[in-house]
């Protein structure tokens, strides 16, 4: 009687062991994903990589790097200690270890994989199923090389320069620092029949608020991270800065004020108590933390310029205007006798007749049409390769972002909208956002010998 109940017994039981054998070979191993590298190995570099296995542990984790038929260890989870291991989620750890020439003198310059294995149990622990993972990656060990092409550099202190130079590998990205400010490389404008991928033109900026003495030098990162730098010839100039005294009356304020606190959302529901005191307290903030926040958007829309050079020639300055405030003019603004204020003013105060017409100083695309702040209606018109021209407080804007504007068409009409007290026209020149002197690129001769002679120089079967 109960030998039938045993054999049914035994028939379940191994029925039940091989369903859970094939089980186990259907089991899917660990879910394995390389955050980094992902194309490059440079010098320095970081190898990443989570692994998720649900419902169990890892048994066994390597990652490798691949190389001439030798395999070099990154990972192993018996040595757990050359890495830091985070957990990522319940079921999965993210593994992060550095590495470089010193930890891995056999890796050379080429081509390499990355591969990454990993096991967990199955079956009770009586089995193991496993996953692995690879990925190519071009090791880079040798800086990018930099080399200049145009000479006799003369920058003001205040203003801008360029310098044509060579880099590889060409897909590096470059360009010049200037103590902590940098300033991108470009490929060749006007091209024509030159193919040389490897040259670039960089504008460059010694700006008002910098040390005469600051670090000039060109710079280059390739792909995987390694760096270079590099000196080239030039002489800085240095230039006197005007101060002047700004007096604020009374009557300034309560013409002033008033139309700024309407436009700037976070201002608009300002009920000022009516007194002379509660006018200046807005004044100030208007003055410093409104400037400021209009500053860090000219910074922002500086990444919108495009790669080409747009403009021609010298830019034009308003015609028979009167120059009311120059470039870094440093302002001490004065209220009821006291100081109350100091300011740098960053751009050129043209007056001419009111409503008078405003032209684009030269050939780009329409960045920004609309008010902005202390610049009250504002246009900005991008001339590639990071340079940009601004022009505030206007009475009106005939203009929309994305147009396409030649020299001389006109934007709208001068006023004395924003932080403007009278009817006259605020010109900047920016460079990646940064304000620098209007006067050389009104200049013809300076155009022509610190641009155009360079240009010419670098790309001989060019006339631009």
């Amino acid at each position: 009687m109960f030998r039938p109940f045993l054999a049914l017994t035994l028939v379940l039981t191994l029925g039940l062991g091989a369903g859970l054998y094939v089980a186990s070979n259907r089991a899917t191993g660990p879910a394995i994903d390389i955050t980094q590298p992902t194309h490059f190995v440079g010098r320095s570099a970081v190898f990443q990589a989570t692994i998720e296995a649900p419902r169990s542990k890892l048994t066994y984790v390597e990652a490798v790097i691949e190389q001439n038929e030798e395999q070099f260890l990154l990972f192993s989870l018996s040595r757990p200690t050359e890495a830091e291991i985070d957990q990522d989620g319940p079921d999965r750890i993210r593994i992060t270890r550095p590495f470089d020439r010193n930890s891995h003198p056999e890796l050379r310059s080429g081509t390499a994989r990355l591969r990454v294995s990993a096991k967990r149990p199955v079956l009770f622990g009586l089995r193991e199923t496993s996953s692995s993972i690879a990925i190519d990656v071009e090791v880079r060990l040798e800086p990018p090389r930099i080399s200049t092409v145009s000479n006799f550099h003369y920058i003001n202190h205040g203003g801008a320069e360029l310098v044509v130079y060579k880099i590889s590998p060409p897909d590096s990205s470059s360009g010049v620092r200037v103590g902590d400010r940098t300033y991108p490389g470009y490929a060749v404008p006007l091209l024509g029949t030159n193919n040389d991928e490897s040259l670039r033109v960089a504008l460059f900026a010694l700006l008002h608020d910098q040390d005469l003495d600051t670090p000039i030098n060109l710079y280059a990162r390739d792909k995987a991270g390694n760096e270079a730098q590099a000196e080239f010839d030039h002489q800085r100039f240095p230039k006197e800065f005007r101060r002047s005294q700004i007096l604020v009356s009374d009557r300034f304020l309560r013409q002033v004020v008033p139309r700024i606190l309407e436009r700037v959302p976070d201002l608009s529901d300002e009920e000022p108590d009516g007194s002379d005191q509660e006018w200046l307290d807005l004044y100030l903030f208007i003055n410093d933390e409104l400037r400021r926040r209009n500053r860090n958007t000219l910074a922002a829309l500086a990444v919108e310029t495009t790669e080409q050079m747009l403009w021609e020639g010298p830019f034009l300055q308003l015609s028979n205007s009167k120059v009311e405030s120059r470039f870094a003019d440093h302002r001490t603004y004065v209220h009821g006798g006291r100081e109350i204020d100091q300011q740098v003013h960053l751009g050129f105060d043209l007056a001419s007749t009111a409503n008078a017409p405003i032209l684009a100083a030269n050939h780009g695309t329409v960045i920004y049409a609309d008010y902005l702040g202390i610049f009250g209606n504002c246009v900005i018109i991008d001339h590639g390769m990071g340079l940009q021209t601004l022009y505030a407080h206007l009475a009106s804007i005939a203009v929309s972002r994305g147009d396409q504007v030649q020299q001389n068409e006109q934007l709208g009409l001068s006023g004395q909208t924003g932080l403007a007290g009278g009817d006259h026209l605020h010109y900047a020149t920016l460079l990646q956002g940064h304000p620098v002197s209007p006067v050389e690129w009104w200049d013809s001769h300076w155009i022509e010998d610190r641009i155009l002679r360079k240009l010419r120089a670098a790309l001989p079967e060019t006339s631009p």
